[in-house]
This record gives structure tokens, C-alpha cells and sequence, in this order.
């Protein structure tokens, strides 16, 4: 899984596997899914995300369990 915030385009990726995107979808205004031929999600993008996410610059990660 890689994390990627592109400060100049505004934009929040976050890449749940590294896939050939067949299909996009935006699901909701700004929030864009990725897709592969088979229809599972390969990754996220958040368009203006500097407006949508309060700290784009920051990441917490956690192994629950």
C-alpha cells in the first residue's frame, strides 16, 4: 500500500495494489475509485484534498490486533 499527496495538483492517492486501472468512478464529488479488469478496487484519489482531509500532509498507521 503506498500514500501519496501531490501538494501542487491537491491531490491524495492512495494505492492499495499496483494494477493496471481498467475503470474510474467518482463516488461522491472529489472522491475517485480505481478499478482492474476484474473489478477490484486498486486505488483512491481525493481531488482538492487540502478542503476535504484536515492534515493531507499526515498519515497514522495501525496494525489493530
Amino acid at each position: 500500500m503506498q500514500v501519496v499527496y501531490d501538494s501542487k495538483a491537491d491531490i491524495l492517492t492512495i494505492t492499495l495494489q499496483e494494477s493496471l486501472i481498467v475503470e474510474s468512478d467518482e463516488i461522491k464529488p472529489g472522491v475517485v475509485l480505481d478499478y482492474d479488469a476484474s473489478g477490484n478496487i486498486v486505488s483512491m484519489e481525493v481531488l482538492d484534498a487540502s478542503l476535504r482531509v484536515p492534515q493531507p500532509t499526515r498519515i497514522e498507521y495501525e496494525l489493530a490486533g
